[in-house]
C-alpha cells in the first residue's frame, strides 16, 4: 500500500485507551489515500460481568445491579474514544464498537480487511516480546490480513533489545581452531 495506490483499500483501525493516536496518525500517513477506514473499538464484557455476577451473589435481586452502570460507563467511554479518533482522523469513517473478548472480537472484525493497524499494548520501556500484551500477540498470531503494528510513543533504543538465548550466543562465540 502507498500513497499513489487509488485501489480502495479497507483499513481497520483498532483503537484502545492509551495508543489510539500512534494507529490513527499511522493510518493517515501509511494508508492509500483512496482507503475506506474502520475504527475498531472492543470493550470487554469481564468488568460488568463480574460485577452482575457479585450482585446477585452477595446482594440477590430487588436492588440496583452495579453491572448495568458499568455497561453504561463503557459504553460512553468508548462513544467518547471513537468521537475522538475520528476527529484526529478527519476523514470520512465507519465506526465499529463491540462488546466481547478483546483479542477474538478484533481478529473477527478485521478478517476482510486489507490492513489492520494497532498499537503495542505491553512494555513500552524496552524492545522484544513483552512489549505486546496478551490481546495484541494474540491478534499478530491469529489476524487474517496484514497487520502494521506501531509504537505508542517513539519506541525504546535498539540498547534495550533482550540478549540472544543462551545457545545462540555460543554460536555467536569466535571458533577457535587448532589446539
Amino acid at each position: 500500500m502507498t500513497g499513489s495506490d487509488t485501489t480502495a483499500r479497507s483499513v481497520y483501525i483498532w483503537v484502545s485507551e492509551g495508543s489510539w493516536r500512534a494507529s490513527v496518525d499511522a493510518a493517515l500517513s501509511l494508508a492509500p489515500a483512496a482507503a475506506a477506514f474502520t475504527l475498531l473499538h472492543v470493550t470487554s464484557d469481564a468488568a460488568p460481568d463480574a460485577a452482575h455476577g457479585a450482585y446477585l451473589g452477595l446482594f440477590g435481586r430487588g436492588r440496583h445491579d452495579p453491572g448495568v452502570s458499568l455497561e453504561r460507563l463503557a459504553a460512553a467511554a468508548a462513544g467518547e474514544l471513537l468521537d475522538a479518533s475520528a476527529r484526529r482522523l478527519g476523514r470520512p469513517c465507519e465506526r465499529l464498537e463491540i462488546r466481547g473478548h478483546t483479542e477474538r472480537a478484533v481478529v473477527a472484525a478485521s478478517a476482510d480487511a486489507d490492513l489492520l493497524i494497532m498499537a503495542r499494548d505491553g512494555d513500552r520501556s524496552r524492545l522484544g516480546p513483552k512489549s505486546l500484551g496478551k490481546a495484541a500477540r494474540f491478534v499478530v498470531d491469529h489476524a487474517a490480513c496484514p497487520v502494521l503494528l506501531v509504537w505508542p510513543e517513539p519506541p525504546p533504543a535498539v540498547s534495550t533489545l533482550p540478549p540472544p538465548p543462551p545457545a545462540d550466543r555460543l554460536r555467536e562465540e569466535p571458533r577457535r581452531h587448532g589446539a
